[in-house]
């Protein structure tokens, strides 16, 4: 812990945000398909009030960029979590679907202002020396949300399929409150709520594709976004079901064990990308996932697919911390695009990677969609071992 009391005091209440957000997310997310479903509309229905979340961040997320550039990481901060706990209420008050499906997207809008402006400032109060442990605790308070929200909207379900919806409004309104209060009163802050009025002391996306450790970090979350977020959950499990024929109790236990050792590992990671360098960690992590889907396509049993799912899981600790630490060093806190677009990668790879593995799955078997996946995140790794050493 000593490593984390080191650290700036924003990150610490950025941490402490993160987790109470993601606790939010995490209680909301079993209540979208129920009371989805209650307007009486049909599983693609129900699947587009998810997806409307998703597109709505990956649209956003360069125009949230500039708002930071523009406006400060503050105001833009406290902006997207007030739309985001306005909108979440606003969807559980929703008398019919086209409702639903307008909030659930304007939700996407909120996070996509709240997670760049978010990480723009952890990224500039950190120094360099410390930045990979800042971001390895930041995401360490969200996978513990994220695993703790959702024993927690499972209950309150039993209510009603409204009240997850307030539940994670008034989350995100206390954590937004934290953050306008607390963070109001650092100075470094004060001074970067003054807009940046000088075009050249911004650095632009494209100036930082210049940069090969940029394009590197941008293919590897590219990647992990493809293999981790996306197929993970989706195409993985029904290779569980179908092809290892294991029970589906398995496919929640698959997922809380590499949740559970991305959680844990993510603050050593961190440690790891300050110590050993953000090109080791990153090299490390992408090893681990891509090692994962070769142990899936090579060892088809429920050991073999526990095992990749806590690979992933340590390895994907270890891909983010060596690489938004890599997106800190090369943006210095001048680039709230820079930052966006990092996170944009993993949504887009989020979005295309199940789409393309499902239909390899379909017509030709789950060991080409996997092999597939694999060469994906095998480009990170090429593209990792490239970039200099950080």
């Amino acid at each position: 812990m000593s490593g984390f009391r080191e650290l700036p005091r924003e990150v610490k209440i950025l941490a402490v945000v993160a987790f109470t957000v993601a606790v939010g997310f995490g209680i909301q997310s079993p209540a979208i398909p129920v009371f989805a479903s209650e307007f009486g509309v049909g599983s693609a229905a129900v699947g587009a009030v998810v997806s409307a979340f998703a597109i709505m961040r990956l649209a956003t997320g360069l125009p949230g960029g500039r708002l930071v550039d523009r406006f400060g990481e503050r105001t833009v901060l406290t902006t997207g979590m007030a739309l985001l706990a306005v909108t979440s209420i606003l969807a559980g008050l929703s008398w019919n679907y086209p409702l639903l499906l307008f909030f659930r997207g304007a939700c996407g809008v909120g996070s996509a202002l709240y997670t760049v402006s978010a990480m723009n400032l952890l990224l500039r109060v950190t120094p360099d020396s410390h930045r990979g442990r800042a971001t390895g605790y930041f995401q360490g308070g969200y996978y513990l949300g994220t695993v703790t929200g959702p024993v927690l909207g499972g209950g309150l379900l039993g209510f009603s399929a409204r009240l997850p919806f307030f539940v994670y409004g008034a989350a995100v309104a206390i954590a937004g409150t934290i953050a306008t209060v607390a963070l109001a009163r650092a100075a470094l802050l004060r001074d970067s709520e003054k807009p940046a009025a000088a075009p050249d002391g911004r650095l632009t996306v494209i100036a930082a594709l210049r940069d090969q450790s940029y394009r590197a970090v941008l293919t590897t979350n590219f990647g992990l976004g493809w293999a981790v977020f996306g197929v993970r959950v989706s195409v993985l499990p029904l290779f569980l079901l179908f092809v290892v024929k294991a029970s589906a109790v398995w496919v929640g236990v698959g997922l809380a064990v590499g949740a559970v050792l991305q959680a844990i590992a993510l603050p050593l990671a961190g440690m790891a990308a300050d110590m050993w360098g953000r090109r080791s960690s990153l090299l490390l992590g992408q090893t681990l996932v891509f090692g994962s889907f070769v142990m899936v396509i090579t060892w088809q049993t429920l050991a073999g697919y526990l095992t990749a799912f806590a690979l992933m899981g340590l390895g994907t600790a270890f891909c983010t911390t060596g690489g938004a630490a890599t997106v800190g060093d090369v943006s210095q806190g001048r680039g709230g695009t820079v930052v966006a677009a990092y996170q944009m990668t993993a949504d887009l790879g989020m979005a295309v990677g199940p789409l393309v593995a499902g239909q390899l799955a379909s017509s030709f078997s789950y060991e080409t969609a996997f092999a597939a996946t694999a060469a994906v995140v095998l480009s990170g790794l090429v593209m990792a071992v490239a970039m200099p050493s950080r």
